[in-house]
């Protein structure tokens, strides 16, 4: 029966990317967060491998550095408008302190993003972990925790960004 097979079906947490997608001739620009480089830094190192393996020539990933979350939008928005990109990765990594800061920066990166998406017609993808510990973003970049399960963010990121830079391509729908 249906509901039986539903039962026993093992939950796979995350996003199932075609087998297909095609990077070649796209522009993919990645716009990096200093702040919490360890992190920022492997994150950026998935995208752009992943990017790779969908067929974007290294020469067609042009990264800039800026120095904390809050600057990701403004420089995306550089990145579009000078560097003439199929998408951007925004890339940034907001940890919770012990002020409200935390829940400013999220809500003000994330609105401008989507904002400046929509704005542009250009895929602007949400790179920016915002994580409750140190352990929640080391196992988000990849890095082995006691209390999670390692996978490098970065990785889905490049491939989305390769994905709706094609689906920005479209002649149509």
């Amino acid at each position: 029966s249906v509901q039986a097979a539903e039962t026993t079906m093992e939950f796979k947490k995350g996003v199932d990317f075609p087998t297909d997608i095609n990077g070649k001739g796209l522009k993919v620009g990645i716009v990096v967060a200093r702040w919490n480089s360890k992190i920022t830094n492997l994150l950026c190192e998935g995208a752009v491998n992943a990017m790779k393996e969908c067929g974007v020539d290294e020469k067609d990933i042009p990264i800039l550095r800026v120095p904390g979350s809050f600057e990701l939008p403004y420089a995306a928005k550089r990145m579009i408008e000078v560097k003439g990109v199929d998408a951007v990765i925004c890339i940034g990594t907001l940890i919770k302190g012990e002020t409200m800061h935390f829940e400013y920066i999220c809500e003000s990166v994330s609105r401008a993003i989507m904002n400046l998406q929509m704005s542009t017609g250009i895929p602007v993808i949400f790179g920016v972990l915002t994580c409750l510990s140190d352990d929640q973003a080391k196992a988000r970049a990849g890095l082995q925790t006691p209390n999670g399960k390692p996978h490098n963010h970065g990785i889905d990121w490049g491939k989305t960004a390769v994905e709706m830079a094609n689906i920005k391509n479209l002649a149509s729908l």
